[in-house]
């Protein structure tokens, strides 16, 4: 993407009048005054019962977004509603730090993986200069670094494209960033996995386009690609060709965050209440996790991607870049975004994770609905996902409501054959406890939940869609389960 002191000046006005415009009407919504009747009665009902992504049949479990922030000890949310093309309303709730200033519109918070997206609005601006190619070897391009030959996929290419969606076959799911006060690695050395950095080497473990398989690593290599193509800083590149033109004046690359836009930053936490330590981490790996930013600064990104697709609002991608960026493949993912939805009706999101931060949006191609929640604590994208299922039900979206299941009772001698563990992947396991009656659930580095029995061999969790199917031989005994979740079905022994 060009930098906008590189544009004509006529251009540059234009771009100017688009961003007061826009950022006048995303403020102009957090105003109590401005909001009307109908719109507050959207607001209080939204806020006033929230249900978990799965629900018992008949059940009437609903909580208040002020009694679930409490629950899940998270100080603040903040949230943006997109409503026929334009913010309809946006407000903060709680407070940025335990005893300190509430959250408003403008308090800063870490996107995590939200950050993918937009940063591949950057790369896909760079295509469309023909300075980028979507389908070359990256390596002919890149020059700081190159990706390493890989005994994975002997004499294989990556392209950009496959980095952007997930199948260029790369390691390194995330990354947990670096605390206040300890050493910050260059991008070559996150790359290398050369200390201080603390994750492995960015490598190839599949051939590309072989598979889906999410990884922060790949991103973090189309950041170095975007690098020495643009020959600029990542986020002055990122403010230039991106969050400039759309408007999205609270947002920034920047990291560490600048000492003058710290008192404007929400503090993070865990999920027990207390702060991250080392406050909030620093991500080098910009393109994968690097991104502040607010709801309504989001909301702005959204509509740019709603008005591109109709040819209204090319700022920064042409219409038929931001088709191709719409466009699912493998995993139902396109250029940066997770696709989902009817084909007559589809929907783009991403969530975010970084340390104490946790946010996701949902935005709807055709219809111009969509909706940011971001928030300040480990365990807020569950929170964000019930608030967003309440949006839907409110906003009448066509998707995100909660799946209605129906239980049955099973022996507990038969709950007691299930307690154990399952390897679903070398690093990944489930293991299974029999607590009062209650069979639980507790994934690799995650809590532990309830599951349901609909059949005396299929649970259903209720925070998150996702079912686990107990498999036995012959002889009925347990040998292994599956988990559903996300249209994928994956197999582990009982160990």
């Amino acid at each position: 993407m060009a930098s906008l002191k590189a544009q004509l000046a006529l251009g540059a006005l234009l771009t100017l009048c688009f961003t007061l415009l826009y950022t006048h009407e995303a403020m102009a919504q957090t105003k109590p005054s401005q909001i009307s009747r109908e719109v507050q009665q959207h607001i209080d009902k939204i806020a006033g019962c929230l249900t978990g992504p799965v629900v018992e049949k008949d059940a009437h479990d609903c909580r208040s977004l002020k009694d679930r922030m409490a629950e899940m000890h998270i100080p603040g949310v903040s949230v943006a509603v997109i409503h026929n093309g334009a913010i309809e309303w946006a407000q903060g709730f709680g407070v940025a730090q335990l005893g300190g200033k509430p959250v408003t519109t403008e308090t800063l918070f870490q996107a995590g993986s939200i950050s993918k997206p937009v940063a591949a609005m950057a790369a896909l601006r760079l295509v469309q200069q023909g300075k980028l190619s979507l389908d070359s070897d990256v390596n002919q391009t890149l020059t700081s670094w190159k990706i390493p030959a890989s005994t994975a996929a002997p004499g294989a290419i990556v392209t950009l494209r496959e980095l952007l969606t997930h199948t260029a076959g790369m390691t390194v799911h995330g990354f947990p960033g670096y605390a206040a006060g300890a050493p910050v690695p260059t991008l070559v050395q996150v790359l290398n996995g050369e200390k201080p950095a603390n994750t492995d080497p960015i490598r190839l473990e599949h051939p590309p386009g072989d598979q889906w398989q999410y990884s922060g690593g790949g991103y973090t290599v189309m950041q170095q690609l975007v690098l020495d193509v643009a020959k600029e800083s990542f986020p002055q590149l990122l403010h230039d060709s991106v969050l400039a033109p759309i408007g999205m004046k609270y947002s920034t690359y920047q990291q560490p965050l600048p000492a003058e836009l710290r008192g404007n930053a929400a503090t993070p936490y865990n999920g027990d209440g207390t702060p991250v330590e080392g406050g909030f981490h620093t991500y080098p790996e910009m393109a994968a996790a690097g991104l502040w930013t607010t709801p309504p600064d989001l909301a702005l990104y959204v509509i740019e991607n709603q008005r591109s697709l109709l040819g209204k609002a090319n700022h920064v991608l042409s219409a038929d870049m931001t088709k191709q960026m719409m466009t699912a493949g493998k995993g139902n993912w396109g250029l940066g975004l997770s696709i989902g939805g009817a084909a007559s009706n589809p929907f783009f999101t991403h969530g975010g994770v970084n340390a104490g931060f946790e946010s996701l949006f949902v935005s709807y191609e055709n219809n111009g609905e969509g909706a940011i929640v971001m928030t300040n604590a480990q365990g807020g994208s569950q929170l964000a996902s019930e608030v967003m299922a309440s949006i839907a039900a409110e906003y009448h979206w066509p998707d995100f409501h909660p799946i209605v299941r129906t239980t049955v009772k099973v022996d507990p001698a038969i709950l007691a054959r299930y307690v154990g563990s399952y390897e679903l992947a070398p690093t990944f396991s489930i293991a299974v406890t029999l607590e009062n009656g209650q069979l639980m659930a507790q994934a690799t580095n995650q809590p532990k939940f309830a599951i349901f029995p609909e059949s005396e061999t299929e649970f259903f969790l209720k925070v998150v869609d996702a079912q686990l199917e107990f498999v036995k031989d012959d002889k009925g005994e347990v040998t292994s389960m599956i988990l559903h979740q996300n249209g994928h079905d994956i197999k582990g022994p009982k160990k």
